[in-house]
């Protein structure tokens, strides 16, 4: 004769019931918490030249540099020459020049702030820039 399969009975049988609704609910959450995760992450190759920009940074020694500033942007010099040569400018050179290249501000807006007109910021720039490739010329490797 066969034998009789055993039922569970009700409390047994709910209390199977409730894990297997707790395990896939977990399961649940945990699959959608790594979906969230894929939506919020970006591959470095996605990144912009700006958005890797901001996740760098550099160890700046005060000895082993020199710092110029003008308009509350400072400029580091890295190397004794080029610092020497930019040292020797006057200041109003070494704001035009701070000013175009660290700030990044057309002639005009540096005008603005230096009170002087397009023109001569383009004229002292100009200046500046030569001074220094006659002192650096030296250390510039050919066609510099």
């Amino acid at each position: 004769m066969m034998e009789k399969i055993p039922r569970c009975n009700d409390e047994r049988c709910r209390l199977d019931a409730f894990c297997k609704t707790v395990l896939r609910n977990e399961s649940v959450n945990y699959l959608l918490k790594l979906q969230r995760q894929r939506e919020r992450e970006k591959s470095f190759s996605d990144l912009t030249q700006a958005e890797l920009g901001q996740l760098c940074t550099e160890d700046r020694h005060s000895c082993d540099e020199f710092v110029f500033s003008s308009h509350g942007c400072d400029l580091y010099i890295d190397n004794e020459q080029v610092a020497n040569a930019f040292a020797e400018l006057s200041q109003e050179e070494q704001s035009v020049l701070i000013l175009h290249f660290v700030m990044e501000l057309t002639d005009k807006e540096a005008g603005v702030l230096l009170g002087l007109s397009q023109y001569a910021v383009r004229r002292r720039r100009k200046k500046a820039l030569d001074t220094m490739r006659n002192r650096l010329r030296p250390i510039l490797p050919k066609g510099g």
